[in-house]
């Protein structure tokens, strides 16, 4: 039986050479979200050599001349095909007792790499011994080369899937992410591996070492696993921290009018010694964190500690402002990760505040301040993290069912799923210029290599041939 095997090397243009650094982020394919793309896949390729164009055949092999002209692929079976990983760095697609009909002058029928054919594919020649005899004829006639066209769909078209997952991409306007490959995949029987950089930064030319635990998946009941270590969140902090987007003011008609009576009864002593001229301007509060804020995840759940100073001050118009007080306080607020589409969200929940002053006077301001972060702070803050982090997924392929759960120094999202768009649509939407897509080589052309998706074909005859 003939077999066109397929070993495809994943992703090695994204891999940081020479790096033994933790990862940020962890993904894991298991066997059942690869059947998934197996089923996709192979429905996509079965379009795609449906629609390639064959060039017209002229020529003379011995006693034998052909003139064939007008090849359309009208069917095409690739029924008993396998994806499955290979270890230790691939995933291996084979095809066996694939049938094709072609329409030409005359309606045939022939089979392709099976039944009476005579030739196959396997293993360690090149891709230009790939060929389809004309059934009957002695000598064989190298008529069709289809692999060619099926290497083409799995190396070239199929990369282009894979560009659509942005190595580098901007969260929002100050802050990036970095998910460049620090290795390349670890392959088990059932399971891919995938160990990304996972940080965020402010400049592409920051960094902050990854000193945090690396995530560890065991599971393998979902199709798959997306793990996040603490370094994951603590350097989007660390890049909004560099960024100086880390504070919030609230001025005039912002501050709560209880507040403001509270406020300015507090700082009576200080304000009567003004001027007249400035006793009643509005007030400002401007909470600066004055360190990158710290994330620590457990199996209980998730915490983030906070320092920041408040700064106390009235803001006569036309004149500078004048500060009243300036206390450090800290925070901790709890952290509830979500699953939305692709991307993880964060709900933010204020636990524990607390002021720090030499004024005594001003412990009795913890109250309300701490009310005044719940009110107002916290919605802010909850709004700016609602758009979520992106996760590394292809475009037209999407999460469903996820399930995130919390571990020593990393969560998890496992999910299963879904294609929402087709792989042609999506190729075809990166592709713009298929229209010129190449012919199938005629039989002395050669296959084109990639530094991408390596495949290698080999030509065997089918037993008792």
């Amino acid at each position: 039986m003939a077999l066109c095997n397929l070993l495809l090397l994943m992703l090695p243009w994204l891999v940081a050479a020479g790096t033994a650094e933790a990862p940020g982020c962890k993904i894991r394919i298991t066997s059942k979200g690869l059947e998934l793309v197996k089923q996709e896949g192979l429905r996509f390729v079965e379009q795609e050599l449906e629609h390639i164009s064959i060039p017209d055949l002229h020529g003379k092999e011995g006693p034998f001349h052909y003139n064939i002209s007008g090849v359309k692929v009208t069917d095409l079976q690739l029924a008993l095909s396998d994806l499955h990983f290979q270890p230790p760095q691939h995933l291996a697609f084979s095809i066996t007792n694939g049938s094709i009909s072609l329409r030409f002058r005359r309606q045939l029928l022939y089979w392709f790499l099976g039944g009476s054919s005579r030739g196959g594919c396997r293993g360690s020649r090149p891709a230009r011994s790939c060929s389809l005899p004309v059934p009957g004829s002695s000598p064989p006639v190298g008529l069709f080369q289809l692999c060619p066209a099926l290497q083409y769909a799995g190396r070239v078209q199929l990369n282009s899937l894979l560009d659509t997952v942005s190595v580098r991409s901007p969260v929002d306007e100050h802050i990036s992410i970095d998910y460049s490959l620090l290795s390349h995949p670890v392959v088990s029987p059932d399971t891919l591996d995938l160990d990304f950089k996972g940080m965020f930064y402010h400049r592409w030319n920051e960094t902050l070492v990854n000193q945090a635990v690396a995530p560890v998946i065991e599971e393998t009941e979902r199709m798959v696993y997306v793990a996040f270590s603490e370094y994951f969140f603590n350097s989007a902090m660390d890049a909004y921290y560099r960024a100086g987007v880390l504070s919030m003011e609230i001025a005039g008609e912002e501050v709560p009018k209880d507040l403001e009576v509270l406020l300015r009864a507090t700082f009576f002593g200080s304000i009567f010694m003004l001027s007249p001229a400035v006793v009643d301007a509005p007030l400002k509060l401007v909470l600066q964190v004055s360190a990158p804020p710290l994330w620590t995840i457990k199996p209980s759940g998730t915490s983030v500690s906070v320092a920041a100073v408040l700064n106390i001050s009235l803001v006569p118009v036309d004149h500078p402002a004048i500060q009243l007080s300036s206390m450090a306080m800290d925070a901790r607020l709890s952290a509830k990760m979500s699953l939305r589409g692709k991307a993880l969200q964060v709900q933010l929940d204020l636990r524990r505040f607390r002021i720090y002053s030499k004024q005594s006077a001003l412990e009795s301001l913890a109250a309300p301040l701490k009310t005044l972060l719940q009110l107002m702070i916290m919605p802010m803050l909850n709004e700016r993290t609602k758009k979520g982090v992106p996760i590394p997924l292809p475009e037209g392929m999407d999460f469903t069912k996820g399930v995130v759960t919390s571990h020593l120094g990393f969560i998890m999202v496992g999910a299963d799923l879904h294609f929402s768009k087709g792989l042609r649509e999506v190729i075809e939407k990166y592709q713009p210029a298929r229209a010129s897509r190449p012919q199938s080589p005629g039989p002395t052309a050669q296959a084109g290599s990639s530094p991408s998706l390596p495949i290698s074909f080999n030509s065997t005859e089918p037993p008792g041939a």
